[in-house]
């Protein structure tokens, strides 16, 4: 795309001093995003409702992650070894990438910015890889919202690197229990709350009564969210990312956090693509790229189904 048809973006002073940049669309379409961390915390529609959750406590003082919106988890997602919870790319300072390389994006979409992330010597402590993560936020002319990562290995050592990844994306809802969830049904997934013990998805449709903390696994490339008492639907499309997470920490973990409303888990739900069961592994010079698409349609039930089911499987 030719950087001479980008609308330009506003870079502007958010939270505690913290640097963002805001992208424009249309009348009142408009997303937020914070250099720390890379990190997606306002998105919203024509009508300039707010489509994700951040919490009202949100902490947004390095280095503790922002709570909400869209964290990045790379290179890892949950816990394992020496690394930091869901890695480290969500409370470190991206970069504007001035000079990126080409994007296969629609070349409709012309708002856009562009935030590269390097390793720092500490990292490489932690993490003893080298690696350029660029990430490209879009948001479309009718207000859709993309994210694409590519992650290059640039060890010079001819060593591989492996790693998980999930877009932890936080959507705003009216009341968690008129939601359900549909595209994920008969699939196997990893339950967190039952030390990930594998189990196959039984009901129609996904909706929630309690605390819930799932990995679908080879997940379809289309997840529909639907919220009744707003009627409408987010339709979460993914390229690259074969997994599906669920979650929502219900009302005892929501006290347990200290940067997180008791009360707030009624009106957010946590639905993120995601690459998980499988890490990806990259040799020198190898690339790979996993993009999320998220969309807003009016829904109504019909018999309980989604309404056009086109949406979802069209």
């Amino acid at each position: 795309m030719a950087t001479s048809s980008k609308v330009p973006v506003e870079h502007v002073k958010g939270v505690n001093g913290l640097e963002k940049v805001i992208l424009r669309e249309g009348r009142k379409c408009s997303v937020e995003v914070y250099l720390y961390g890379g990190h997606v915390t306002s998105w919203k529609n024509n009508n300039g409702e707010e489509l994700l959750f951040v919490s009202s406590k949100a902490i947004f003082k390095p280095p503790k992650a922002i709570r909400g919106g869209i964290p990045i988890c790379f290179p890892q997602f949950s816990s394992h070894g020496s690394l930091e919870q869901h890695g480290f790319a969500r409370n470190r300072f991206w970069s504007i990438d001035t000079d990126p390389p080409p994007f296969p994006t629609n070349t409709t979409y012309k708002t856009f910015v562009d935030l590269i992330l390097k390793p720092s010597e500490e990292d490489i402590k932690i993490w003893p890889h080298s690696y350029e993560f660029r990430l490209r936020i879009t948001l479309g002319p009718g207000g859709d919202l993309m994210l694409i990562s590519r992650i290059r290995n640039t060890n010079l050592d001819g060593k591989p690197f492996s790693f998980t990844f999930a877009y932890h994306t936080y959507f705003s809802v009216s009341d968690i229990s008129e939601v359900r969830v549909e595209g994920l049904e008969t699939l196997d997934y990893l339950d967190n709350l039952e030390e990930k013990e594998r189990f196959t998805e039984q009901g129609d449709a996904i909706t929630f009564e309690s605390e819930v903390d799932k990995i679908y696994l080879s997940a379809l490339n289309k997840i529909a969210i639907i919220d009744h008492e707003k009627k409408r639907t987010f339709v979460l499309r993914k390229e690259g990312l074969p997994d599906a997470v669920v979650w929502n920490p219900w009302d005892k973990k929501a006290k347990a956090m200290a940067d997180f409303g008791d009360d707030e888990y009624k009106h957010m739900l946590c639905v993120e693509a995601a690459a998980i069961e499988k890490p990806i592994t990259l040799r020198p010079g190898e690339e790979w790229k996993g993009k999320q698409e998220l969309i807003v349609v009016p829904s109504s039930y019909c018999s309980g189904q989604l309404d056009p089911q086109r949406v979802l499987f069209g």
